[in-house]
């Protein structure tokens, strides 16, 4: 699946991300209400405006998250950079519409279609006779088949990330004439419009030598709206620039920088002038919303609350007293009038004088963003829970579905989509999101939330309440074991690690909400973190979460319930054991700024799991190692990330559902199935689905195998990831672009006058 928002599939599920189409088939017809696709659950928001309005010229600031270490999609150490780069400079012979639907793009494609099925399938590509390439070269069978040997995975001198489909090619010629190319595949292969996006050139794909290194740095050959100027390490900057022998559209832009800014800095970078368009965190986005917010026409001044004081977060002084150059001499005759002595006026001068200097920082930094909007939708990804069923208590298939049953999903979602004013319905599949043709609710294979059948679910497996309490050999206690010494003033048993905190053990909230030391749980070791949202990968909330009792079971702070008055519902368990040895899973999370929404989500669900008896360590590791050292080494028990969607699921989801099997020295070979959980009658489904040419079958098969991998319970879809995007206002066809591939041709500044007098002011470029 490609990454999400930048389109080509070449940027495979290689890496699931913490923070993000192109692809084929006509588009088709609307859904009827029972079709169980349903519709996107939110529009992309990037201030569409037909060309005619948008000026000719200027250069888009655009944010990203790194400068890639290589332009070849199809390498291992490509991202979401390279892909965004690729869309641009590269054929893409199909694009996501607004629906997550794939379709033929005309720039490239005047028809394709499979021709025969038997004996073999064949596919004829009919190609835009205007299609070229920037050294003037037709665009022909010699570039498909030069792509084709090279991804094929028969010569292993190419350095590929992936093969699918391609491997399923038995050879390609030129057709009736120059414009068709012929492909014959010698195992039917329903995704086959997935392949060729992006297309390069023969030049980087005809040698191993050209394909592993030729590619990394820069794009010779393009044939785009757009082509590749520079790769410019030391600024953190690739340039974009228009492409003189493109045939479509011609671009409005002159130039497109794409900048690596860190997350937590891209504020900074919007009030200094220097972005146009960059995803942003929450944080961010109420800056931005609050920059906007009205004031007086007439002086610029924050609008007035009804007592009289301003506006909350107008940052305007509430204090007495005149705003020029004789605030000085009057702020000490209104002190002294008011009862203070001068030296005491003299104090408040300064403090005065510190406060004016705030607000004057505080209005130049509102200036600044009031420049600009936030547009958001959903992006084409969900965040998933991830349960390791190699080793441990949730290799028990009824304890991992124990887990999934405790969960509610629509809280989990709220939590992290109302707050930004998006719709927060659970994602309901592990193969396609809301639109697409594959997507059905699937979790009823699960059942829906129930700690009751959770329960029984843990008793079923041998975890059950108290039970024979033991200490095990390294010290770690049991559900119902005594408290230690060390316990006795709420500190810690784990041995001081600040990155850990144990949910459901010794240290949880007390009835006044704070820890047994006095401490806000939120404040206590290891506690939840401030911050922003999504560091280089993700764009939830950074709504905080206290899990203290009282309001967690619905009473107010200060208030008891008689002696022997039975719990009420939603309340924590009793900690459920097995052999002496409490059930506490290791929850680990990225520790930066930007995964605050995460932790956010963790607390929830390690909440949720504690009122069926079960205990979470938390730990939270550096971003940098968070994936590679412990989701894919499977060095954890529960973790978040999250997936984007397919238009091909039954390709690209495969090797994240496959049933891992045993590799020739003896591992465990997982493709990118992190959970390690699998099955073979799930294999066998996708298959099938691979392997007819029958759209409705397919599908079918598709909702089938999502079933199983629900009853399965190795990982849970929690939402769909928000995207929320600060866009210059008068940048026109630019921001949260949702499911549909971004239209880089039609990107710019709108024409002075188009949006009235804020169009008017368009920055120099």
């Amino acid at each position: 699946m490609s990454h999400v928002g930048v389109g080509p599939r070449a940027v495979m599920r290689s890496v699931a991300f913490l923070t993000a189409g192109v692809l084929a088939v006509p588009a088709l017809a609307g859904c009827s209400s029972e079709d169980p696709s349903g519709k996107p659950l939110a529009a992309q928001d990037v201030a569409a405006a037909a060309r005619a309005r948008v000026a000719d010229g200027g250069t888009l600031r655009w944010a990203v998250d790194s400068v890639p270490d290589t332009l070849n999609a199809f390498q291992s150490d490509a991202d979401a950079t390279t892909a965004r780069v690729a869309q641009a400079v590269l054929p893409s012979l199909y694009r996501m519409d607004e629906r997550g639907r794939p379709v033929r793009n005309p720039d490239y494609l005047e028809s394709a279609k499979v021709v025969e099925t038997e004996p073999k399938q064949v596919v004829v590509y009919k190609l835009n006779q205007q299609a070229v390439w920037s050294d003037g070269r037709e665009i022909g069978a010699a570039d498909f088949a030069a792509q084709w040997r090279a991804l094929s995975g028969k010569d292993t001198a190419y350095w590929t990330a992936r093969n699918a489909g391609y491997d399923r090619i038995e050879k390609i010629e030129r057709g009736a004439n120059d414009l068709e190319v012929k492909v014959t595949f010698d195992r039917p292969y329903a995704d086959w419009k997935s392949l060729f996006t992006p297309l390069y050139p023969k030049e980087v794909t005809g040698t191993p030598d050209a394909f592993n290194d030729g590619a990394r740095r820069g794009i010779e050959v393009t044939a785009g709206p757009f082509t590749v100027k520079k790769v410019d390490t030391k600024t953190d900057e690739v340039v974009l620039t228009g492409n003189p022998r493109w045939w479509g559209e011609p671009a409005k832009l002159d130039k497109i920088v794409l900048r690596a800014v860190p997350r937590d800095e891209r504020v900074s970078e919007l009030v200094a002038g220097e972005l146009d368009l960059a995803e942003i965190d929450p944080d961010t986005a109420e800056q931005v919303a609050r920059a906007a917010a009205p004031r007086d026409a007439g002086t610029g001044t924050p609008l007035m609350g009804p007592d009289g004081t301003p506006a909350p977060g107008s940052g305007a002084s509430a204090l007495p007293g005149p705003q020029g150059g004789s605030a000085a001499r009057a702020l000490r005759s209104w002190a002294i009038a008011n009862g203070s002595d001068e030296e005491a006026a003299e104090e408040e001068i300064l403090a005065r004088e510190k406060r004016r200097k705030a607000e004057a920082k505080a209005e130049r930094r509102r200036k600044a963003l009031s420049g600009f909007e936030v547009r958001k939708s959903l992006e084409p990804a969900y965040t998933q829970l991830a349960l390791n069923g190699a080793e441990g208590p949730l290799a028990d298939e009824r304890v991992r579905r124990a887990v999934a049953r405790a969960l509610d999903r629509e809280e989990l979602a709220e939590a992290v989509l109302k707050p930004l004013g998006l719709p927060a319905e659970p994602v309901g599949s592990h193969l396609a999101l809301s639109g697409q043709p594959a997507y059905a609710d699937g979790s009823g294979a699960l059942g829906e939330q129930d700690a009751k059948e959770a329960r029984a679910l843990l008793a079923d497996a041998g975890w059950v309440p108290g039970g024979p309490v033991k200490k095990s050999e390294d010290g770690e206690k049991a559900a119902g074991a005594e408290k230690s010494e060390n316990d006795e003033d709420g500190k810690k048993s784990d041995g001081g690690d600040e990155g850990t905190y144990i949910v459901g053990e010794d240290g949880k909230a007390g009835e006044d909400g704070k820890d047994t030391d006095g401490k806000n749980k939120d404040d206590g070791e290891g506690g939840r973190e401030e911050g922003g949202d999504t560091g280089g990968t993700d764009q939830e909330s950074g709504e905080k979460h206290s899990s203290g009792k009282n309001t967690a079971q619905g009473g107010a702070p200060g208030a008891y319930a008689p002696k022997g008055t039975a719990a009420p519902a939603g309340a924590a368990a009793a900690p459920v054991a097995k052999d002496g040895k409490a059930l506490t899973l290791r929850f680990v999370l990225p520790s930066g700024p930007g995964s605050q929404a995460l932790r956010t989500v963790a607390d929830r669900i390690s909440d949720m799991l504690e009122k069926i008896g079960i205990g979470t360590e938390i730990t939270k590791v550096p971003d940098e190692s968070y994936f590679k050292d412990h989701v894919a080494s499977g060095e954890y028990d529960l973790a978040l990330y999250s997936w984007p969607a397919s238009a091909f699921p039954a390709t690209d989801a495969r090797p994240i559902y496959a049933k891992p099997v045993p590799a020739a020295d003896g591992s465990l070979n997982v493709a990118q199935n992190y959970t390690r959980v699998g099955t073979d009658q799930v294999d066998q489904l996708f298959d099938q689905a691979m392997g007819t040419l029958d759209e409705d079958k397919a599908r079918d098969l598709l909702r089938k195998a999502d079933s199983r991998i629900w009853a399965a319970a190795g990982s849970v879809p929690l939402y769909q990831r928000p995207q929320l995007v600060a866009a210059r206002e008068n940048l026109a066809n630019a921001g949260a672009f949702g499911f549909e591939t971004p239209v880089y041709e039609d990107m710019g500044f709108l024409k002075k006058g188009a949006r009235g007098a804020e169009a008017s002011a368009s920055p120099a470029r």
